[in-house]
């Protein structure tokens, strides 16, 4: 560890002096930009400091707001928009503004329908990496997301969280309408149907309608024969 720190310290003398080392040729500050921990291989003295950080776990820069600290001072400028609720990105298309380019590059998949995370397994494409890591677990099978009380495990952490509620009892989703309570939002939506009369759900053969997914598949069970 003092090793590495060593090494940062005169990375960060040689960037201080207006230089990454190239300019002193004999000077025992001239530093290689790979990193001695990995070998992992840098494109200056300044990124090779920023990522020797990720092994000394050094935090030198803090938020003057909440004193969070962060290994790149570009993380800090990124942060500090929680604070100040700038959002200088803006979409070209819909003008929606957001406080980090990748969440803007992320929402312009949105527009432009690009799927760059293609599964490697069924070739499905994703638009963001979450969903496709998501989506291998079906090939795999993991269930990371495991329940404290019953020990039940869940490909996705959402449903780890509807699943609790059974548990805990908890229905923190309410009808605007009757105020009646349900655990998740897909229950609210559905009795929502009850007020509003909206049958989303229609049969191909006749066109008859249903307010439920269920009751369209029994309908269909008439039209095949199938008891």
């Amino acid at each position: 560890m003092l090793y590495l720190t060593t090494i940062v310290f005169k990375i960060n003398t040689l960037q201080h002096m207006g230089c990454d080392g190239e300019e002193f040729p004999n000077s025992k500050l001239k530093m290689s930009h790979e990193c001695p921990v990995c070998g992992k291989k840098n494109v200056s003295g300044s990124k090779l400091a920023a990522h020797l950080r990720t092994h000394t776990g050094e935090k030198p820069f803090e938020c003057a707001v909440c004193n969070k600290k962060f290994s790149e001072v570009g993380h800090l400028r990124t942060h500090f928009r929680t604070h100040t609720g700038e959002k200088p990105f803006e979409c070209a298309v819909c003008y929606t503004k957001f406080s980090e380019g990748g969440h803007l590059r992320t929402h312009l998949r949105t527009h432009t329908g690009e799927k760059p995370f293609e599964c490697t397994v069924c070739n499905k494409k994703f638009s963001l990496g979450g969903h496709l890591r998501t989506h291998l677990r079906t090939h795999t099978g993991e269930k990371p997301f495991e329940c404290t009380v019953c020990n039940k495990k869940f490909s996705q952490s959402g449903n780890l969280r509807k699943h609790i509620l059974i548990h805990t009892g908890e229905r923190p989703f309410e009808c605007t309408v009757c105020n009646k309570k349900f655990s998740n939002g897909s229950n609210l939506r559905r009795h929502l149907r009850t007020h509003t009369g909206e049958k989303p759900f229609e049969c191909t053969l006749c066109n008859k309608k249903f307010s439920r997914g269920g009751h369209l598949r029994m309908h269909l069970r008439t039209h095949t024969e199938e008891r």
